[in-house]
C-alpha cells in the first residue's frame, strides 16, 4: 500500500485527535478574539493549504458574517505593498509552517497590526514562532508528498475558528464519523477508477462549500496521475468553459443535496445532451440518476459538514488512479514535501 493511501484511512483518528487536542486552545481564542474588533480576515497559504483555505472562505463568511480574502503573498514578497490591517485576523496555513513566502505575509501582517493566526502541522516551525497562536493539526509526521490528512485537518480547523468567532451551531465534532463511513467505499472506488485508466483530461466541478474542493482533486490528478485537470464552479463552467467538452470527456462533480443543488442539475442535463462522462460524488439521488457513475455519500450529510467527507472518496480516487496508471503517487516527478517561494 503506498504511503498516500495509508495517510488518507488514518483521516478518522486525525481528526479525532485533533478536536480533542485543541479544544481548549479554540475556547481560550473564542474569548480572546470576543474582545477584539474584527473586520477582515485574511487567509493566506499555497497549495493544498490554499485550496483548504477557499473552503475556509466560503464557511467563514457564511457563518460569521466578516469579508475573507485570500492573500496573494506577491504582494508582499515582490511588490513589498503596506496594508493597514489593524482591525485584520491574519490566518496562515502551511503543513510544514516553513512557507517562506507564508511566513513573510505573517511577519508583514503583525507589524501592521494584525492578530495573526498560524494553522499547521509542526508544533516547532517558523510559523508557530511568528504567530500570535497557533492551531495544530495533530496528524503526525505525513510522508507522502501528496497532502491528504493534513489537508482535511485544516479545513477542520476552520470550523474551530468559526466555533471561536460565532454563535454559530455546526456540528462539526461528527465529521470523523462521516470519514470513516466513507473510507468504505474504496472497493466501489477501485472499480471505478477501472474505466479512467486512460484518462489524460478531465474538468472538476464543485460550487459553494466545496469550491476548494475541486481545487483540491485537480491538483491531487496532476501531481500523482499526471492528468491535466482544470477546475470550476458550476456557475463558471457555463461562461465558456462548457465549450471544451465533447463525447465521453470526463466531468467529475462534488455534488452534495444542498443549496448547489440546482446549479449542478443544470450542468448534468447539459452534459447528458453532450454525451460526456460524469462520475459525481453525492448524496442526491436525482444527481446520481444524471451521473454516468457515481459514489453515494451519506444521505444525512449536510452540505455545510460536507467537504471533508466528499474530499476523502476523492483522495483515493486519485491514489488508486495512480496505481492503475503504473505510477508511484508517493514519488511523483519534479516535486518535494517542502516548497519554499519569495
Amino acid at each position: 500500500m503506498s504511503l498516500m493511501l495509508e495517510e488518507i484511512t488514518e483521516q478518522p483518528v486525525v481528526l479525532e485527535r485533533t478536536l480533542n487536542a485543541e479544544r481548549e486552545k479554540v475556547g481560550k481564542l473564542r474569548q480572546f478574539l470576543s474582545e477584539k474588533e474584527i473586520d477582515l480576515i485574511v487567509l493566506v497559504a499555497r497549495g493544498s493549504s490554499d485550496n483548504a483555505c477557499q473552503f475556509g472562505r466560503y464557511l467563514l463568511e457564511v457563518n460569521c458574517g466578516i469579508p475573507v480574502s485570500l492573500s496573494a503573498p506577491s504582494v508582499y514578497t515582490l511588490y513589498n505593498a503596506k496594508l493597514n490591517l489593524e482591525r485584520a485576523l491574519v490566518v496562515g496555513v502551511s503543513q510544514s509552517g516553513e512557507g517562506t513566502d507564508i511566513n513573510t505575509v505573517l511577519e508583514q501582517a503583525k507589524a501592521s497590526g494584525a492578530f495573526t493566526l498560524g494553522i499547521t502541522n509542526e508544533a516547532d516551525s517558523t510559523m508557530a514562532k511568528i504567530a500570535d497562536e497557533t492551531l495544530l493539526i495533530h496528524a503526525g509526521r505525513e510522508k507522502s508528498v501528496a497532502a491528504t490528512k493534513t489537508y482535511t485537518g485544516q479545513m477542520l480547523h476552520f470550523y474551530n475558528l468559526v466555533s471561536a468567532l460565532s454563535d454559530a451551531k455546526i456540528n462539526f465534532e461528527k465529521i470523523p464519523h462521516y470519514v470513516a463511513q466513507v473510507l468504505q467505499l474504496r472497493t466501489q472506488v477501485q472499480e471505478i477508477v477501472e474505466r479512467y485508466v486512460f484518462m489524460e483530461n478531465c474538468v472538476v466541478v464543485g460550487r459553494g462549500m466545496n469550491y476548494g474542493n475541486s481545487y483540491e482533486l485537480a491538483l491531487k490528478l496532476m501531481e500523482t496521475c499526471y492528468v491535466v485537470a482544470e477546475r470550476f464552479s458550476s456557475a463558471d463552467f457555463f461562461h465558456g468553459p462548457l465549450a471544451i467538452v465533447e463525447r465521453r470527456f470526463p466531468m467529475i462533480l462534488f455534488a452534495p443535496n444542498g443549496v448547489t443543488k440546482q446549479s449542478n442539475l443544470d450542468l448534468l442535463t447539459r452534459l447528458q445532451e453532450l454525451n460526456a462522462d460524469s462520475f459525481s460524488i453525492t448524496n442526491d439521488e436525482e444527481i446520481a440518476k444524471l451521473s454516468s457513475r457515481y459514489l453515494q455519500m451519506p444521505r444525512d450529510l449536510d452540505e455545510t459538514l460536507s467537504p471533508i467527507p466528499f474530499i476523502v472518496p476523492a483522495q483515493l480516487f486519485a491514489a488508486l488512479l495512480a496505481e492503475a496508471k503504473g505510477l508511484n503517487p508517493d514519488e511523483p516527478r519534479s516535486l518535494s514535501k517542502v516548497t519554499k517561494t519569495i
